[in-house]
């Protein structure tokens, strides 16, 4: 894994009440996985959000990744 990717992701309790965000924008992690998991693709999304680049979707993708390998599993609520 890219260690220089997981820095664009930041945590500011003054932007989006402390949610992780790319490079202290308004953009959360959260936004970008659930884009992804709709189908949208990484080319969409940058049209779509033109201040993103590759790298912080796949910084996303990264921290995510990260997550998942350091977090109980349960049951998730939908």
């Amino acid at each position: 894994m890219d260690h220089s990717l997981l820095n664009r992701i930041t945590v500011n309790p003054e932007i989006c009440h402390g949610k992780p965000t790319i490079r202290n924008k308004r953009y959360t992690v959260d936004l970008i996985l659930d884009l992804l998991s709709a189908g949208s693709s990484h080319q969409e999304i940058l049209q779509d959000y033109p201040s993103l680049t590759e790298e912080d979707i796949l910084a996303c993708l990264a921290y995510a990744t990260k997550l998942t390998k350091y977090t109980s599993y349960s049951k998730i609520a939908i």
